[in-house]
């Protein structure tokens, strides 16, 4: 029996298995389904697209854990409370494969499958080492060589990106590398691709392939650290799409003014939504910042926390179109009404610190929306309520 990379993975989310996920979202079971069944080819095209670009060498200390995680023996246990959750190796993986599009990627999904932000995120978080660790199973189970792998992953390319719900765009979410396809009743298909050459993708499909059988017994190379960083959708009510970020990177603006940041950043984040020609300014798109503190129950920002501002401050300098409104949030402890208070300060003392940079013209305005937006409960743990207590920049004209 032919082996097919999405039928594989679906086996892992039967009916049952999509019915505890709805229930423990709070979504419905087919919004849920709608979500899976986008999110596993979106995934195995970013997979295929790392594979294609030369960039496998990376994701085989992935390939190996996340097979080893045990996902494929407990998925279930993801979408449970007393479960173990999504994979460790999520954050990582995601910002290795999607890069500064995983925004851009979850909030496509999120919008035309009408899910919540907080599940896409989760879903992309499961799904993507769930789709790895299949694969690493069946390479194992049939002791594939790597050219036969390397030949199965590149003739299923079409038929996984015709498997993406066709309200998804997909040149919108991987560019040139999207590959065409026929839509039916006159749908628009995505670009051709601008392939260097089948032979090239070949051989680098069998290197790459090469590298991960390699892997199987060899110890695991450090990973680099990651961290959590959310992007508010105000469209749907309490949503957050989470994106990751973890190796420190260096950014040139259009000026020449070269800026220190993360990989997955705000900074990362934002440059690459403004130079994206396919996103739109509006409301609903919200960038958190990520090491922004102040002193507790305060406005007053910590001094060693500033660096994230100069450089949003670098950046509207180098696009000087570019226009921001600034929102505060709290989480739910305490009262609203201080809530509201203390992140209304919050947001001014940010827009202040703008204008104190030279940008003021560039910041519309500055909000507090206390806890209005908070996703977890007054009494979840700090960990948790931590991700409700942030400040975000809308990037309103660009």
């Amino acid at each position: 029996m032919a082996f097919h990379f999405v039928t594989a993975i679906k086996k892992y989310l039967p009916e049952n298995v999509v019915a505890q996920a709805a229930q423990y979202y709070g979504e419905t079971p087919a919004n849920v389904q709608k979500g899976i069944d986008a999110i596993i080819p979106v995934s195995l095209l970013g997979l295929l697209q790392q594979v294609e670009g030369g960039h496998m060498a990376s994701l085989v200390d992935y390939s190996h854990d996340a097979f080893k995680s045990g996902i494929l023996e407990n998925v279930s246990n993801v979408f449970n409370h007393t479960g173990g959750g999504i994979p460790s190796l999520a954050p990582s993986l995601l910002s290795e494969v999607f890069g500064s599009r995983l925004g851009t990627i979850a909030n496509s999904i999120t919008t035309s499958i009408g899910l919540k932000g907080s599940t896409t995120s989760a879903l992309l978080g499961t799904i993507l080492p769930l789709a790895l660790a299949v694969i690493h199973k069946h390479v194992n189970e049939n002791d594939m060589s790597a050219g036969a792998i390397a030949s199965l992953l590149a003739q299923q390319k079409k038929e996984v990106a015709s498997s993406v719900p066709p309200e998804i765009n997909l040149q919108q979410l991987l560019g040139d590398a999207a590959p065409v396809i026929n839509r039916p009743n006159g749908l628009p298909a995505t670009r051709k691709t601008n392939w260097a050459g089948p032979l090239l993708i070949g051989l680098l499909l069998i290197i790459g392939v090469w590298y991960w059988l390699r892997s199987c017994n060899q110890p695991n190379a450090s990973k680099p650290i990651s961290d959590t960083i959310t992007t508010t959708d105000h469209s749907t009510g309490t949503d957050t799409v989470v994106t990751l970020r973890s190796a420190p990177l260096q950014l040139t603006l259009p000026n020449g003014v070269k800026i220190d940041a993360l990989k997955g950043g705000i900074e990362d984040r934002l440059i690459a939504f403004i130079k994206d020609p396919y996103t739109e300014a509006g409301k609903d798109i919200w960038f958190d910042f990520n090491t922004l503190n102040f002193t507790f129950g305060t406005a007053n920002i910590l001094p060693s926390s500033r660096t994230e501002l100069e450089n949003i401050a670098q950046i509207l300098k180098a696009y000087p179109k570019v226009k921001i409104k600034i929102g505060g949030y709290t989480d739910r402890v305490g009262e609203e009404a201080a809530n509201k208070k203390l992140s209304q300060a919050r947001a001014e003392a940010v827009a202040k610190a703008l204008r104190e940079e030279g940008v003021g013209s560039q910041v519309t305005g500055a909000e507090g929306y206390g806890s209005q937006y908070a996703k977890y409960a007054a009494d979840a743990p700090e960990a948790d309520r931590i991700k409700d207590r942030r400040i975000s920049v809308s990037v309103r004209e660009k």
